[in-house]
């Protein structure tokens, strides 16, 4: 299983980042690529505490079962599930800036991410409390996630 964990994944989407340009188009979705480069800043930035979003209405046994098939199955991510509100492009997300300045911010929070993982009392909003293990998972996860969304 990937995760930021190994230093050969960290460098993996590291790279991935870096190759990233204004001109790459989205597979689907709404989001522009320098939308979802900041959309991955804020979500890092929310598990490093340093921006607050609310908890998504689960019930605990929801909650349970979406983590454990989102950290855990062999899948990739589905397409199309929304975010919360204080993290979506267009809502409460950070809007984008320029371009290069927005992506070396990404690779700085990224870099933080992966060197301090997040602590249990920074609850992800869907999943609930995650070990550091689970946050080095849902850290690679998500980043991959949307880099494929750009072909990356």
């Amino acid at each position: 299983m990937r995760t930021l964990l190994a230093a050969e994944d960290r460098r993996s989407i590291a790279d991935r980042i870096a190759k990233l340009t204004p001109d790459d188009r989205r597979r689907w979705g709404k989001m522009k690529v320098e939308e979802m480069v900041c959309h991955l800043i804020d979500s890092y930035a929310f598990a490093l505490s340093e921006k607050d979003a609310g908890e998504a209405p689960r019930g605990p046994t929801r909650r349970k079962i979406e983590k454990w098939v989102a950290l855990k199955c062999p899948i990739e991510w589905p397409k199309g599930i929304r975010t919360r509100p204080e993290i979506e492009q267009g809502v409460g997300g950070t809007p984008p800036t320029e371009f290069e300045k927005d992506r070396a911010g990404l690779l700085a929070i990224f870099g933080r991410f992966c060197e301090t993982p997040p602590k249990a009392d920074c609850p992800h909003p869907t999943f609930g409390v995650l070990t550091p293990e689970e946050w080095m998972r849902w850290g690679w996860l998500h980043a991959d996630h949307h880099l494929r969304q750009f072909g990356r």
